[in-house]
């Protein structure tokens, strides 16, 4: 296993998601845990001075750098499997995750590519469509090369859609994913432009209250039977899927009635028991929002030791 270390947070509204690296790795120090001492690492060079830059679309804040973060995440990526490694991504705000699967992508241009994404928010927004601007809810749409035109709230100037076109072909020219091959777990704070492209792609989300009605097991043995033809499968765990009532403020979205941190662990472990994980990701810690000290960090890190220490990382 080598440990991608990327602290950028330009894709997000909220500064601060940058330190949530750091923090985590405070908690492993904190607890006497040499977790961040046994493994190599590589770490990305980052783009955080542009948020000094002026924003010149509100529709895709500083897309021309988050394009140019996600590029070089998608070559770290690359690199550590080239190496015949387990990629463990730790990043900051979620657009990361374009990066990330392009990199799996470019790896395994042929294979398909399943994904688990562990989250309070369906990141499916396209420029075209996003309230906000912020590109952190945007990778899912760029891996799809989906512009959700249909429920289009926004114009975009010639480089806006040019950089949005760059960042959807990071890696392969080409869709990294398809819809059915996409299964969301906890999701529960959308806006219509995606709900309207979730139930047009009839993508799955299980939903907190579903999986615990239903059992755990019976709901993650349903989704990965769901997975099953796909070559290889990618996680990525935002730390907004968790109940921020229960655990802690420290995400910049934070969203009530999420998973305890114990929850978020049997979701992870059935899917690494598959053997099919081709790497990981961890985002979206925020220490400066957090108000019980480093909570947050110490809960990510709690469910990031206890999936990717075990005798289920027996990989690809």
């Amino acid at each position: 296993m080598i440990i991608i270390k990327n602290r950028s947070d330009i894709g997000a509204g909220t500064r601060g998601a940058d330190m949530g690296i750091d923090a985590m790795e405070i908690a492993a120090i904190n607890t006497d845990n040499n977790f961040f001492h046994k493994y190599p690492f590589i770490d990305v060079k980052t783009h955080n001075d542009s948020i000094y830059d002026k924003v010149k679309t509100t529709s895709a804040k500083r897309i021309k750098s988050v394009v140019e973060q996600c590029e070089r995440v998608s070559d770290s990526v690359q690199e550590v499997l080239l190496k015949n490694e387990f990629p463990l991504v730790l990043s900051g705000d979620h657009s990361s995750a374009l990066g990330t699967i392009s990199g799996i992508k470019a790896f395994n241009p042929n294979k398909r590519l399943g994904i688990v994404w562990i989250d309070a928010h369906a990141d499916m927004h396209s420029p075209y469509t996003s309230p906000s601007g912020n590109v952190h809810g945007m990778p899912l749409a760029a891996a799809l090369q989906e512009d959700n035109i249909e429920m289009k709230i926004n114009e975009l100037d010639k480089e806006s859609i040019s950089q949005w076109n760059k960042l959807k072909e990071i890696g392969t020219p080409d869709a990294k994913i398809l819809p059915e091959d996409l299964i969301y777990f906890g999701v529960r704070d959308t806006e219509k432009p995606e709900d309207f492209l979730i139930k047009k792609q009839q993508i799955k989300n299980y939903s907190v209250s579903e999986i615990r009605y239903r059992g755990f097991q019976t709901c993650t043995s349903e989704a990965i039977e769901k997975l099953a033809h796909c070559d290889a499968i990618y996680i990525t765990f935002d730390v907004d899927s968790l109940d921020c009532d229960f655990v802690s403020y420290g995400t910049g979205t934070p969203v009530p009635f999420g998973f305890s941190p114990d929850e978020a662990k049997q979701i992870i472990k059935a899917f690494l028991k598959t053997g099919k994980i081709i790497c990981a990701e961890f985002v979206e810690v925020n220490p400066l929002l957090d108000t019980k000290g480093n909570k947050m960090a110490e809960a990510a890190f709690d469910i990031l030791y206890s999936c990717f220490t075990s005798d289920l990382m027996i990989t690809k």
